[in-house]
This record gives C-alpha cells, structure tokens and sequence, in this order.
C-alpha cells in the first residue's frame, strides 16, 4: 500500500470534521467544521501557525489526519525557543498497524522543522495506553503525568 500524505484542502473539511468527531466526541460536528474552515483559510490557531496533515489511500479516501501547531513552550522541553506541538492524530481504524500514523508524524516533524524548532511534544489521556505507546514507537518519551484542575470564578 502506498501511504500519501499531504496539506489538508478546503475541500477536506467534512471528512476532517467527521474524523474530528470520532477523536474528540465531545464536541458536534458543526463545532468542528467551523474551527477546521478558520485554520484551512488562515494555517492559523489563534496567533500560531498551525498545519493539518491527511493520510490518503490510493482511491483518494482520507484515512487520517495530524493536526501541528507551535506553542511557546510545552511541558519538558527547552523554554527557550518555540516548540511543534502535535494537536490531534487518528488514523481511521481500519487503515491502524500500516505506517500511515507513522506517515503523518514524520511529515508533521518536517513541517516543524520547517517552523525553525528543534522539538516536538504531544499529549494524551494518562488512560489511553494504545495513544502512549504510538508515541513512544515515535520516539516520544513521557515528561509528565498530572491531573488538571479548574474552578470557576
């Protein structure tokens, strides 16, 4: 099978929405599509450059998506300089265990490179172990564990 991947499209954005969904149920679809056509139109999240990455098979269908960004810092890496920050990655399940996931992050490494960092950090749910050890196949090392707190004011 040959993996292709590429800059996301506008034209791409409801399979991405759907994919999206899959990732974080918690928010609706129209939720998604609706920040998805602001990041496509800007290559933008807030004030910092962002990409999104689609894995393709060779029928054209999407079958994954890695969402890159670069943040000021991040948790274990040099405060220094801007690091690449891996925002969201799925691989349609169908398509797992075939090197698309791998696909995507090489490309997302690239892209952050291109952006000048010499880092890359993600994060995942403390239960979710099959996320933990695809970032560590990736060479991703655990820097932290914490549990997040929030109140209202």
């Amino acid at each position: 099978m040959t993996i292709k991947v590429r800059q996301a499209h506008p034209s791409d954005k409801d399979e991405l929405a759907k994919m999206r969904e899959l990732l974080w149920p918690e928010s609706l679809f129209e939720e998604h599509s609706k920040e998805l056509d602001a990041v496509l139109r800007s290559g933008m999240y807030g004030t910092l450059p962002m990409a999104i990455l689609v894995s393709q098979g060779e029928d054209g269908t999407l079958t994954g998506f890695l969402e890159v960004g670069l943040r000021s810092h991040a948790d274990g890496c040099d405060t220094a300089q801007p690091v690449g920050f891996v925002e969201g990655w799925f691989v349609h399940e169908a398509f797992r265990k075939q090197g698309i996931g791998r696909a995507l992050m090489r490309f997302a490494d690239d892209w952050a490179r291109r952006q000048g960092c010499r880092e890359m950090a993600s994060d995942t749910w403390i239960d979710d172990e099959r996320s933990q050890h695809a970032h560590q196949a990736l060479g991703f090392e655990i820097v932290d564990r914490c549990v997040h707190f929030r109140k209202p004011l």
